[in-house]
C-alpha cells in the first residue's frame, strides 16, 4: 500500500493554517488546532480534494453559525460542556469518525466509504445546525424520549426550529459534497462527466442524491444524539447555580454531581458515535439506491 506522502503533506500545511486561522479567531484553542491537523491530515490526506474540502465546509459553516447571535444564546452556554472555543476533544469527535473512514478508504477504495463520510459529515453539521439555530426559537423544545416542554439547552430538547435546521444542515453537506466530485471531475477531464454534468458519476449511484442522503442521515444521526442525550448522556447537577449541566466542574472549579446518565458517555462521545450512526445510515442508502 503506498503512502501518499505529498498529500499527506498538502493536507498538514493546509490543516496547520486552517486551524491556526481559528485560532486567532477564537474559534479553536490551542488542542483543538492540534485535534484539526490530525482529522484534517488524514482525511485531505487519505481521502482525497473533495474529503478535505467537506471538512472545511463542515467547520466553516459551525464556526460561523457559533458566532451568528452570539449574545443572545450567551446566556445559555452555562448548560453546555462546551462554548463556542472548540477544543481537542471536540474537534476529534466531530471529525474523527470522518478521519477513521478516511483511512478506511484509502486502505480498501471501497467507494461507498465516500457516502459513510458525507453522512458523517452530515450528522455533525446537522447536530451544529440544531443547536446553533434551535436555541433561538421562541417556543420551549420537548424532550424526545417524552414530548414534555424543557428548559432551552436540555439535552435530549428538540423544537421544530432545531428539526428544519438540521434537515438544512444535513442537506447543504450533501449539495457541496456532490459539488466538490464534480469539480474533481472536470479536472481529471473525466468524459463521463463532462457528457452528464448534473449527474456527479464517479462513484457509483447518482450522486445527486447527496442531499437527500445527507439531509437522511444527518437528521437521523442528529436526533440519535438527542435520544442519547435524553437517556444516558452524563448529566450532571451544579449546587450552586441550582441546575442541570452537562459540565463535571462548574466555571468556579466546584465539582458537579453527576445527576443520571453513563459518566463516560459525555458531549463528545455522544457527537462521535451519533457520527457513526450518519454514517452507517447514509452507507446503507447509499446501497440501497446503487442496488435497486
Amino acid at each position: 500500500m503506498r503512502i501518499p506522502f505529498l498529500q499527506l503533506g498538502l493536507g498538514f500545511v493546509i490543516s496547520a493554517a486552517i486551524g491556526w486561522a481559528a485560532y486567532k479567531r477564537e474559534a479553536l484553542s490551542v488542542s483543538g488546532v492540534v485535534g484539526a491537523i490530525l482529522t484534517g491530515t488524514a482525511i485531505f490526506g487519505l481521502g482525497g480534494w473533495p474529503w478535505g474540502l467537506l471538512l472545511i465546509t463542515f467547520f466553516i459553516l459551525s464556526s460561523l453559525l457559533s458566532k451568528y447571535k452570539e449574545a443572545t444564546k450567551e446566556t445559555l452556554a452555562e448548560k453546555f460542556a462546551k462554548g463556542s472555543r472548540r477544543d481537542l476533544a471536540q474537534a476529534l469527535a466531530n471529525g474523527g469518525a470522518g478521519a477513521l473512514i478516511a483511512i478506511a478508504y484509502w486502505l480498501t477504495g471501497q467507494p461507498l466509504l465516500w457516502f459513510a463520510f458525507v453522512g458523517a459529515m452530515a450528522t455533525v453539521n446537522a447536530d451544529t445546525w440544531a443547536t446553533e439555530l434551535g436555541v433561538l426559537s421562541r417556543r420551549l423544545p420537548r424532550l424526545i424520549t417524552t414530548g414534555k416542554p424543557v428548559e432551552v439547552g436540555t439535552s435530549g430538547g428538540v423544537s421544530l426550529q432545531g428539526t428544519l435546521a438540521t434537515l438544512a444542515g444535513g442537506a447543504i453537506i450533501g449539495l457541496a459534497g456532490a459539488l466538490f466530485l464534480y469539480i474533481e471531475s472536470l479536472l481529471r477531464y473525466n468524459p463521463r462527466i463532462l457528457l452528464y454534468p448534473l449527474s456527479c458519476l464517479v462513484y457509483p449511484g447518482n450522486c445527486t442524491l447527496l442531499p437527500v442522503i445527507a439531509a437522511l442521515a444527518g437528521l437521523t444521526g442528529s436526533l440519535f444524539d438527542s435520544l442519547l442525550g435524553a437517556t444516558v448522556q452524563a448529566i450532571y447537577y451544579s449546587k450552586r447555580r441550582e441546575k442541570e449541566t452537562e459540565k463535571v466542574i462548574d466555571p468556579d472549579g466546584t465539582p458537579n454531581t453527576l445527576l443520571r446518565g453513563w459518566r463516560w458517555l459525555n458531549n463528545d462521545w455522544v457527537n462521535f458515535i451519533s457520527s457513526v450512526v450518519g454514517a452507517a445510515l447514509a452507507t446503507l442508502l447509499a446501497h440501497l439506491a446503487i442496488t435497486y
